[in-house]
């Protein structure tokens, strides 16, 4: 059973005037169209959510050099070539 709500929401003046040309070249109504970019934005965030943190690429190796502080970038300019 679907069931309808009412509600008002703030939008920037120009991102609506892109909602309302995007639902005239569409022939939807202006709820529709946001609708389905609500839906699309929720998912996109649920897929990349369920995804799992990105695997990074590491080098093997001892760490730092000696002299590097990695909380202080200016640090590597220090360095001998």
């Amino acid at each position: 059973m679907l069931c309808w709500m009412r509600t008002t929401i703030r939008v920037d003046d120009r991102l609506y005037a892109r909602v309302k040309e995007r639902a005239a070249r569409t022939r939807r109504t202006v709820g529709a169209v946001v609708e389905d970019a609500t839906r699309e934005s929720l998912a996109r965030r649920e897929e990349a959510r369920s995804a799992g943190p990105p695997r990074l690429t590491t080098v093997g190796g001892r760490g730092p050099r000696p002299g590097v502080d990695l909380d202080r970038a200016a640090s590597l300019l220090d360095l001998p070539g």
